[in-house]
């Protein structure tokens, strides 16, 4: 198997349905109810565990700043995300079932930005990149109106 195709197992397939199933336990949390402070807490110690693990399983220690900020920055926008899709779960009792396909568009946003700001369209085959993303927004409105 080539470098490639583990590193695309390893950080897309794998973390595809582990997102997905982590998506059960988004709405049972919020089923039982939790307050959005709390649930994002709750959260963030989860991620904190996860962070002990890896530490444990990589050699390395690497740090600063300027990586350390974007982290952060990452964490936040992350964050606000997440408590926007719990407040809708909470308070519009939303089916996850559409919800998560919708904020999945977020694929979109990311490959536009990746494309714009790391100049990835150099190496991409743009007709297919464009072809899977108008079937992401098919698939999308399909589901929300489901």
């Amino acid at each position: 198997m080539s470098i490639k195709t583990t590193a695309l197992l390893i950080g897309g397939f794998l973390p595809a349905f582990i997102y997905g199933g982590s998506a059960i336990f988004q709405k049972l949390s919020t089923n039982i109810g939790i307050s959005i402070s709390m649930y994002l807490i709750a959260v963030g110690i989860g991620v904190m565990i996860a962070g002990i693990g890896f530490y444990f399983l990589d050699n390395t220690t690497a740090f600063s700043i300027k990586a350390s900020s974007y982290a952060g920055i990452f964490g936040l926008t992350w964050g606000i995300a997440s408590g926007l899709v719990a407040y809708s779960l909470l308070n519009f009792n939303v089916p996850i079932s559409q919800l998560i396909p919708l904020y999945n568009m977020n694929t979109l946003v990311a490959v536009l930005l990746a494309l714009l700001i790391f100049s990835e369209w150099k190496d991409l085959h743009t007709i297919k990149l464009i072809s899977g993303s108008v079937l992401i927004v098919i698939g999308a409105i399909f589901v929300a109106n489901a």
